[in-house]
């Protein structure tokens, strides 16, 4: 949120500046999990280099697939998956603050994917992309349930970089006046809170879950005093 902590914490990777994003960029397009269709990985990089994206941007990207290799170097198996892959690099392939903009997303997979994979692969894929509009995957999921994880993992972020990923959503809000916002996103806030559970896998709810909850908390109080003040 604005006047939340801007500077990293020396052991946390800024976010990326503007001499950074064509290094990133080059990094991520290395971890493209297809031997073929480059303009396809080209596109997705547009994509989430889009300026006007200040959270769901190539460090978004990379901050994901980052979360699924570690769920999967702490047991769960499913999270380096070539579909489950394909679904982080899909996941928010069109974001631009309409509600639909998950289902455009899974949309663009099917279509995009289409020529290369077998249809089960590219339908598991687009399932995925879904999954990430609710978090809410079944236990009997574990695919769903390591993307959901490592696309909530901010949530458990150092304080310091919760607050910029905070700062982030509102900068892509922007077009919204400051009640608005603090109205929609405190509703986000509250829907998250109320889940049993944020994380789905073994490793997640030990390592993220107090940490999400302690920072969601933590937001919660900085929009209340907002609007008081």
């Amino acid at each position: 949120m604005t006047g939340m902590a801007a500077n990293p914490t020396a052991d946390e990777p800024p976010h990326p500046g503007p001499s950074e994003p064509s290094a990133l960029r080059s990094a991520l397009a290395e971890r493209w999990p297809l031997d073929d269709l480059p303009q396809l990985r080209d596109d997705l990089l547009d994509a989430y280099a889009d300026p006007a994206r200040r959270h769901h941007d190539l460090l978004h990207l990379r901050e994901v697939l980052d979360h699924l290799a570690e769920l999967a170097a702490h047991g769960a198996a499913h999270a380096l998956t070539p579909a489950v892959v394909l679904a982080a690099w899909f996941h928010d392939a069109v974001c631009d603050g309409e509600r639909d903009a998950e289902e455009r997303s899974a949309a663009w997979a099917e279509h995009a994917l289409a020529p290369a994979l077998d249809p089960a692969t590219v339908a598991e894929v687009a399932r995925l992309v879904r999954v990430t509009e609710g978090h809410d995957p079944a236990d009997d999921d574990p695919s769903g349930c390591a993307l959901s994880d490592a696309d909530l993992a901010i949530l458990a972020a150092s304080p310091v970089r919760y607050d910029r990923y905070a700062a982030a959503i509102r900068a892509e809000f922007a077009h919204l006046d400051d009640a608005t916002f603090a109205a929609g996103r405190a509703a986000v806030l509250a829907f998250l809170e109320a889940k049993p559970t944020l994380f789905h896998t073994p490793w997640a709810r030990e390592r993220w879950e107090l940490a999400a909850r302690s920072n969601l908390a933590r937001e919660r109080a900085a929009l209340a005093a907002a609007r008081v003040a």
